[in-house]
């Protein structure tokens, strides 16, 4: 007589054993196609979870429905060996770790249109199906806003269309791929290595593997492509402000600085008193701030008037507060496409609310970045900077780049998602900033009511997907 329960538990181990076998097989066959994703492939492990909403995984684990996987597999080898490297994607470009704070089901159909859009992209046999209409659709509207689809453009993108509930179920469901359930939660005990930290490393690891075979000419274009999302990735975040303090100057202000005190009166207490030391903090104190800066703002058609406007208000903010620049300061705001359109001098708080609060765009032109450093080094010239620290250049990177390195230092800054540099000189520093952030901080700064923050004209949006 066969115990039921005995028989009942056999088949599942068959059927465990045999999901096992094919995972081990779809990892196998995306090797076999893309060497240069060997470490990554093999960083999930295999786990069997009847509770599991088909497949997920937590960055550690691949954790899978047995049924759901056994369905997908009798679909296609092709739609297991999608759903692996989505998940394997979704860990290399930090999504696990990545909300902050966005609300939640828009991350998640944003991350998964992301991971999509780069496997579509592949045109490997082992993954390639063809996309329908409806996706290409979504890949062409969102292309007329992002230069690349990561998961973070696509959220703001999805935000400011303002989706109806049914638009947006119907890209939950062309796009849904994994279960994200296990994101947050806590991940297994005994991790040597903490999730994000591992993943970094896999992915600077993948840019180097990548590199080296991009020296082949064979190296394919859709490979290029996955390189550029790798290498925007691995790319160094700055906090603005703390990017500001290296075009400060140091200088001597009259000011008590509590931090430090007058040697002569702590000896002259320990000689007339004995061990009772006079402690007086110095009148003046040496402090790190801005004085002589230059900020040039790219005018061009290329450039959003928008971000250009929230570039300024973010700027006028960290300028504005006590501690980053002198009461008395030169900074030149010069606005220039192919040529200098404006060049507004200002010398203190009041100047820059004013020019805050009355501030147009003029150009709308070609871009040449040349005009703008001649100009600059002819004010160099004329004596109109007493120590020029260094310029600031707001762009999208589109333009003419001068050949010869300026007298001072000069970072570019660009938008996320929305700037090409590869032509950018090898002397200039750059700087990229969320456009997701820098509306935030903003907004922040506006509800906290700083004075001559401009009005907003809203980017014109893609509401047509509503209908």
């Amino acid at each position: 007589m066969i115990d039921p329960t005995r028989h009942r538990q056999l088949e599942e181990l068959d059927t465990v054993n045999l999901c096992t076998r094919i995972l081990s097989n779809s990892r196998n066959e995306l090797y076999l196609n893309m060497h240069f994703l060997d470490l990554s492939l093999s960083s999930l492990g295999f786990e069997a979870d009847p509770g599991m909403r088909g497949l997920g995984t937590d960055g550690f684990v691949i954790y899978y429905h047995p049924d759901h996987l056994c369905r997908l597999y009798r679909k296609g080898r092709v739609y297991v060996n999608r759903a692996y490297l989505h998940m394997v994607f979704h860990c290399l470009f930090c999504h696990l770790d990545g909300r902050k704070g966005r609300a939640l089901e828009y991350w998640n159909l944003a991350c998964d249109i992301a991971m999509e859009s780069i496997i579509d992209g592949l045109y490997q046999k082992c993954v390639h199906v063809a996309p329908c209409p409806f996706r290409r659709d979504v890949y062409l509207r969102l292309g007329r806003r992002l230069k690349v689809l990561t998961a973070e453009g696509i959220y703001q993108a999805l935000q400011d269309m303002e989706l109806s509930e049914s638009r947006y179920q119907r890209l939950a469901e062309e796009f849904y791929v994994d279960s994200h359930e296990r994101w947050e939660k806590e991940p297994p005990a005994g991790q040597p290595v903490p999730r994000q930290t591992r993943w970094n490393d896999n992915r600077e690891k993948l840019q180097t593997e990548m590199e080296s075979v991009g020296q082949d000419p064979s190296g394919t274009d859709e490979d290029k492509s996955l390189l550029e999302q790798v290498r925007a990735q691995n790319r160094e975040r700055y906090d603005y402000k703390k990017f500001l303090r290296k075009f400060s100057v140091m200088r001597e202000e009259m000011k008590a600085d509590q931090d430090s005190f007058d040697y002569i009166y702590y000896m002259f207490g320990l000689n007339m008193y004995g061990n009772m030391p006079l402690i007086e903090p110095l009148e003046s104190s040496e402090v790190y701030r801005i004085e002589d800066f230059v900020l040039v703002i790219d005018t061009s058609m290329s450039c959003s008037g928008e971000l250009v406007r929230r570039f300024l208000e973010e700027t006028y903010g960290v300028l504005s507060e006590s501690e980053s620049y002198f009461k008395k300061i030169n900074v030149h705001i010069i606005q220039c496409d192919d040529r200098v359109r404006s060049d507004v001098v200002v010398t203190g708080r009041e100047e820059m609310e004013e020019y805050m609060e009355h501030f147009t765009i003029e150009g709308n032109g070609g871009t040449d970045f040349r005009p703008a450093f001649e100009y600059v080094n002819s004010l160099q010239a004329q004596g109109r900077f007493a120590r020029l620290k260094g310029l600031l250049y707001f762009t999208d990177g589109k333009g003419i780049y001068p050949v010869q390195m300026p007298p001072y230092d000069t970072a570019f800054v660009f938008i996320q998602d929305q700037f090409e540099d590869v032509s950018v000189p090898a002397w200039a520093m750059k700087l990229i900033l969320e456009e997701e952030e820098l509306r935030e901080v903003v907004g922040n700064r506006r509800e906290s009511g700083i004075k001559g923050a401009p009005g907003t004209a809203g980017e014109s949006a893609e509401r047509g997907w509503n209908h």
